[in-house]
């Protein structure tokens, strides 16, 4: 599961990356940035959920 986060993790500041490229690069005239951003978006909700899934059905333990 460790290396699932991280590649999840990896692949937000990869569309993060890639959505400043493309503001910088672009300067507005196209609507990549807005899609590069909306995956950056996608990717963390479902990072989000797989964690909250996770953590219900006991897959990752609960340490505090």
């Amino acid at each position: 599961m460790k290396v699932v986060v991280i590649i999840f993790i990896f692949l937000i500041i990869a569309s993060m990356a890639s959505a400043l490229f493309f503001m910088v690069r672009d300067k507005g005239a196209s609507t990549r940035t807005v899609r590069a951003l909306t995956w950056r978006v996608v990717f963390s909700i479902v990072l989000f959920a797989m964690l909250m899934l996770g953590f219900h059905f006991g897959l990752l333990p609960n340490k505090l």
